[in-house]
C-alpha cells in the first residue's frame, strides 16, 4: 500500500515546477542528511553532499513529470530513490575515470549490504586522533563489520533508515515492502542488537553522541 501524500501530488499537478521547487526545498535537509549517511568517503573530496543534491534535483526535475502520471510510492520515497540513483552513479564515474573497475563493482554489486554496513561503521567510530590509537580503531572496526555482517541484511537496513536516515516506520515499510508491524519488530531487534554492538567496542572509539 503506498502512504501517499494527496495533498503534495495535488501540489505537483497544480503548481508544476514551482511545487516541485518547494517540496524538494521542504525536504532537503533530510535528503541531505541521507547522502551524507550514504555517501563513499572515497568520493568526499570529490563530490558531497550538496552537490548530489544538486545533480538529483536536476533528474528530479526532468522525471517528475513520470511520477504524477504513475506515483506507485510515496513522494518522499520517490525523491530519496532518485537523489540515491544520483549518488551511485556519481560513484561509478569517480571510480570509473580512476581506473579501478574492481571497487565500482564492489560498492554497485552489494548497495544494501556492504554498503549499509560501511555507512553505519563510519557513524559509530570516531576519528583517531593519535597514531597509537589508529591500530586500536582498525581493530574494532574489524569487529564492528564482523557484528555488522552477523545481522540479517534487512534488519542491519532497516536499521540505517531508521535509525540512521531518520525514516519514519511506514516510510520504511514502504521501501523494503514490508508490513508495518514487520518493520517495527525488525527494528527493535536490530536497534537492540546495535545496543549490544556499542557497547562491545573500545569506549574510545565510539562517537560521543552515540555512547550510552
Amino acid at each position: 500500500m503506498v502512504d501517499n501524500q494527496p495533498s503534495e501530488l495535488q501540489r505537483l499537478i497544480d503548481g508544476g515546477d514551482a511545487a516541485l521547487a518547494e517540496l524538494f526545498s521542504e525536504y532537503r535537509d533530510r535528503l541531505e542528511r541521507i547522502v551524507t549517511f550514504r555517501l563513499d568517503p572515497r568520493i568526499r573530496g570529490r563530490f558531497d553532499s550538496s552537490d548530489v543534491l544538486q545533480e538529483a534535483y536536476i533528474e528530479i526535475a526532468r522525471r517528475f513529470s513520470e511520477y504524477i502520471d504513475a506515483p506507485s510510492v510515496s513522494f518522499f520515497v520517490w525523491l530519496r530513490q532518485r537523489t540515491l540513483q544520483t549518488m551511485i552513479d556519481l560513484h561509478r564515474e569517480h571510480f570509473r575515470e580512476k581506473r579501478d573497475p574492481d571497487r565500482e563493482n564492489r560498492y554497485l554489486a552489494q548497495p544494501t549490504s556492504q554498503a549499509t554496513s560501511m555507512s553505519i561503521a563510519r557513524f559509530l567510530i570516531d576519528d583517531v586522533t593519535s597514531p597509537s590509537q589508529a591500530a586500536v580503531e582498525a581493530e574494532e572496526t574489524q569487529r564492528l563489520h564482523a557484528a555488522l555482517d552477523s545481522m540479517q541484511e534487512i534488519d542491519r537496513e532497516v536499521l540505517a533508515l531508521r535509525h540512521f536516515e531518520h525514516l519514519s516506520n511506514l516510510q520504511v515499510a514502504e521501501i523494503l515492502n514490508l508490513s508495518p508491524t514487520a518493520a517495527s519488530n525488525r527494528y527493535i531487534r536490530a536497534a537492540a542488537r546495535l545496543s549490544e554492538i556499542v557497547a562491545s567496542l573500545h569506549p574510545s572509539m565510539v562517537r560521543k553522541d552515540v555512547r550510552k
